[in-house]
């Protein structure tokens, strides 16, 4: 079973005005990067996402309320904020899986040269 998780990243006050309460005091920005996770390995991608939340009102405040300003502050902190690289990390079974398709392969090799024989 495949199980994508999000980690944040960075969070970040900000000092626009609510566009709910109209509050200077409340805006909260949230990076996430994303972790997939399965039997075989842990990995983490490219992919990231942002919220914004406001700790006042306790509302998220979704892209489609956003003013001008609060716009150009999100693509500033976008430009801002820095990724962790991609990395793969494989579990025990995983490795068990390569280290056994491996053996497999050899021993396949092995009787069709002729090497080995029953």
């Amino acid at each position: 079973m495949k199980t994508q998780q999000f980690f944040t990243l960075k969070e970040v006050q900000l000092n626009n005005n609510c566009p709910e309460c109209y509050s200077n005091e409340g805006l909260e920005l949230t990076f996430k990067q994303r972790l997939v996770e399965n039997l075989f390995y842990k990995a983490i991608t490219q992919d990231t996402i942002y919220e914004m939340h406001c700790n006042t009102c306790d509302t998220d405040i979704f892209p489609v309320r956003w003013t001008d300003d609060i716009e150009q502050v999100v693509d500033y902190q976008k430009r801002a904020v820095t990724p962790k690289s991609k990395s793969l990390k494989l579990k025990k079974a995983g490795w068990v899986f390569i280290i056994v398709d491996v053996l497999l392969f050899v021993i396949v090799m092995l009787f069709v040269t002729g090497v080995l024989s029953i």
